[in-house]
C-alpha cells in the first residue's frame, strides 16, 4: 500500500508518524506529562503536552536523542481497534485523550497506534516500523505555547514544532531557506533601515513610518496616483468615521461588528471608524443621478481604515489594525462589464510587474449556495472575470462555490524572490450594496436600473504591500524605491565642500541623495552606505574633483565608469524613470 502512495502523502506519513516518537521520547523525559495531539503540518510536525516544567532549549537536544534511540531500535507501529471502554481504561490518567476520546461519532470506530510501550490514541496511518523513519532529516524547531483546542479559555499547553524531510538534503535546503526568511524578516529589516516602529504602549497594530519609510511609501503612491489617472480613474477622499446608519445598511453592523472598534458617541448618534471605504464611495455616488452616458466611474482612494484584529493575529506590517486600502470601485452598465474587467486586469498586472512580480497566477471564486443576486448576472460575471483571466493567458484555478455571497471575484497571488506566494490584487464583484444603498442610473431605454459594482485592490494595503516589498527585495530596493539613491563619499576633509555642492545639485535635479561628510574613515562610509543598501555611491577625491568624472561604486561592491556630471545624471534619470529593477 505504501508504494501507492504519492510523494507528499508518504512524507505526511512519515511525519505523523515522528510526532509519536517525539511523545514517547517527551514521555520518557516527563513520565507524568499530560499528551495532547501531534499532527503531521507543512513542513514537519508538532505534540502539544502538559508538562511539570517549562522547557528550556537544550531540553530538545535531550528529546532529539531519545528520538534517534527509538527509531534505531525498530519498534513496530501496532493499530488495535478497541472498545470506547478499553481506551478509556487505557487512558484514564490522561485527560486530553478522554476529552478527545468523547468528541469521536459514536458511530466511528475506536483505535489506537502502538509503538513499543508508548500507545496514542489515533486515526492513523503510520510507517510500518520505526526504522523506515531517518535520524539525519528532522530538527526540532522551537518551543511555544498553545491553548488547548486554541480557546483561551482553556488550559495553556506547551508544543513542540519539528521539521522533517525525506532526506538530510531536503533537510538542509529547508534550514537555509529558513535563514532566508529570517534575513528577509520585513520587521527586522524596518529596525535595522530605520523604515517605519509599532508602539505596544501607543496601541498595538498602528504603524509609525520614520522618513526613511514614508520617502519609499511616498514614492509608492505617487507612482500610485500617476498610473490611475493614466488609466481613466479619479480620486477621492473621504471621512475616516461614519455614522452608524452606513453601517447598519452595508450590513457590515450584522456581518463584521467584531472586527470593528466600538462606536463614538457624537450628537446623541454612534459613530464607528470606518473598516471599509465602499459605503463612502456609494454616498458619493448617491450624492446625484447618473445616466448611462455617464458611466462607467472609476474612483480611487488610498483610504486609511480600522479594523480590531485580535492581538494574537497582528504580524508586523503583515497584519495591523490601522491600514491604507488600495482601494477603488468601478460602478458600470452590465454591456461595459467585459470591457472593464479585462482593463482592471492589464491595470493590475502592469503595477505588479513594475514593482519586479513576475510570476503571477490568478485564483477565480465562482457563486457559493448562499448568494444574493440574480443567477444570470452571477454568470455573466463569472464570465467576464474568467474571459479575462485567459485573455491575459495567466494560470488559473478555479474555486468552485468559493466566491463571497455577493458577488464572484479573482485574486492574484505573485511569488516572491524565494517562492513564497502572496494574494496582492482583487478584483470583486457586488450585487448585494447597489440594492441595499438603492443605486440607479438612466438607460437608454429611460428606466432606472442598477449599477453593476466592482470592488478593486491592486497592491492591496499600502502597509502589507510594504512588508511583502520589503521582504521580496531583503531591503535592497530597486533605485526608483531606494529612500536614498545616491550616497556621496568624501576621500578627505578637503573634499566636504565639493561634495556638498554636489549634493544640492544631485537634489535639485530630484534624487535622494546626501553627502558622508562625518569623520568616518572612507572605508567606513562605504561600509555603512552599504549597510543601509544605498544603490550608488560616488566616491570623491582630488581626482574627480579635477576631472568632474565619477566612479560609481554599485552597493553589491561592483564598480562602473558613467561619465562626468551631466552623463551621470541622464543615465540615474533613465533607471528611475523606467522603474528600472537591476541597479
Amino acid at each position: 500500500m505504501a508504494e501507492k502512495l504519492s510523494a507528499d502523502e508518504k512524507l505526511k506519513l512519515m511525519r505523523h508518524s515522528m510526532a509519536h516518537v517525539m511523545a514517547e521520547a517527551v514521555l520518557e523525559m516527563f513520565p507524568t506529562a499530560q499528551i495532547a495531539i501531534g499532527p503531521a503540518i507543512d513542513n514537519g510536525f508538532y505534540y502539544d503536552f502538559e508538562l511539570p516544567r517549562q522547557l528550556v532549549a537544550e531540553d530538545l537536544e535531550t528529546v532529539t536523542e531519545k528520538m534517534k534511540e527509538i527509531i534505531k531500535s525498530d519498534r513496530t507501529f501496532v493499530r488495535t481497534e478497541v472498545s470506547r471502554e478499553e481506551a478509556r481504561e487505557k487512558f484514564k490518567d490522561q485527560k486530553y485523550k478522554l476529552e478527545l476520546l468523547d468528541s469521536i461519532p459514536e458511530d466511528e470506530t475506536v483505535t489506537l497506534y502502538s509503538q513499543g510501550i508508548f500507545t496514542d490514541l489515533c486515526r492513523g496511518p503510520h510507517v510500518e516500523s520505526t526504522k523506515q523513519l531517518r535520524t539525519d532529516s528532522f530538527k526540532l524547531m522551537s518551543i511555544a505555547g498553545a491553548y488547548w483546542r486554541g480557546k483561551e479559555t482553556n488550559p495553556m499547553l506547551t508544543r513542540i514544532y519539528a521539521t522533517a524531510w525525506e532526506n538530510k538534503k531536503d533537510l538542509r535546503l529547508y534550514i537555509e531557506k529558513l535563514a532566508d526568511i529570517e534575513k528577509r524578516d520585513h520587521r527586522r529589516l524596518g529596525k535595522e533601515l530605520d523604515l517605519f516602529s509599532m508602539h505596544e504602549e501607543a496601541g498595538p497594530g498602528l504603524v509609525y513610518w520614520h522618513p526613511k519609510g514614508a520617502r519609499i511609501r511616498q514614492v509608492i503612491e505617487d507612482f500610485w496616483r500617476s498610473e490611475h489617472y493614466k488609466n481613466g480613474y479619479e480620486m477621492v477622499y473621504t471621512p475616516h468615521v461614519g455614522k452608524s446608519w452606513l453601517w447598519e445598511t452595508s450590513g457590515h453592523l450584522d456581518f463584521y461588528h467584531d472586527g470593528m472598534y466600538p462606536p463614538m458617541v457624537m450628537d446623541k448618534a454612534d459613530y464607528y471608524a470606518k473598516p471599509m471605504n465602499c459605503p463612502f464611495h456609494i454616498m458619493i455616488y448617491n450624492n446625484s443621478k447618473h445616466s448611462y452616458k455617464e458611466l462607467p466611474f472609476r474612483w480611487a482612494e488610498l483610504g486609511t481604515v480600522y479594523r480590531y484584529e485580535k492581538a494574537g493575529a497582528l504580524h508586523g506590517l503583515l497584519r495591523v489594525r490601522g491600514f491604507t486600502q488600495d482601494d477603488a470601485h468601478l460602478f458600470v452598465t452590465p454591456e461595459q462589464m467585459d470591457e472593464e474587467i479585462l482593463k482592471v486586469l492589464k491595470f493590475s498586472l502592469k503595477m505588479l510587474h513594475s514593482f519586479g512580480f513576475q510570476e503571477i497566477k490568478a485564483y477565480l471564486s465562482t457563486r457559493p449556495e448562499k448568494a444574493v443576486g440574480e443567477l444570470a448576472k452571477w454568470d455573466a460575471a463569472t464570465e467576464a472575470l474568467r474571459k479575462a483571466i485567459e485573455a491575459e493567458g495567466l494560470d488559473y484555478d478555479v474555486d468552485e462555490g468559493g466566491g463571497a455571497f455577493y458577488g464572484p471575484k479573482i485574486d492574484l497571488k505573485i511569488k516572491d524572490a524565494i517562492g513564497r506566494q502572496w494574494q496582492l490584487s482583487t478584483v470583486q464583484f457586488d450585487f448585494n450594496l447597489p440594492e441595499r444603498f438603492n443605486m440607479t442610473f438612466t438607460d437608454r431605454d429611460g428606466l432606472e436600473k442598477r449599477p453593476y459594482m466592482i470592488h478593486r485592490a491592486l497592491l492591496g494595503s499600502i502597509e502589507r504591500f510594504f512588508g511583502v516589498l520589503l521582504e521580496h527585495y531583503a531591503g535592497a530596493f530597486p533605485a526608483w524605491l531606494a529612500p536614498e539613491q545616491v550616497k556621496i563619499i568624501p576621500v578627505g576633509d578637503n573634499c566636504f565642500d565639493y561634495c556638498k555642492e554636489l549634493e544640492d545639485k544631485l537634489r535639485m535635479e530630484d534624487f535622494r541623495v546626501s553627502a558622508d561628510v562625518s569623520s568616518d574613515h572612507m572605508k567606513v562610509k562605504i561600509k555603512n552606505a552599504q549597510k543601509d543598501k544605498v544603490p550608488y555611491m560616488l566616491v570623491v577625491g582630488e581626482k574627480e574633483m579635477e576631472s568632474g568624472e565619477f566612479s560609481v561604486r554599485l552597493r553589491t561592491g561592483k564598480q562602473q565608469q558613467w561619465g562626468d556630471y551631466d552623463a551621470f545624471v541622464k543615465k540615474l534619470h533613465s533607471i528611475v524613470n523606467s522603474h528600472q529593477i537591476e541597479l
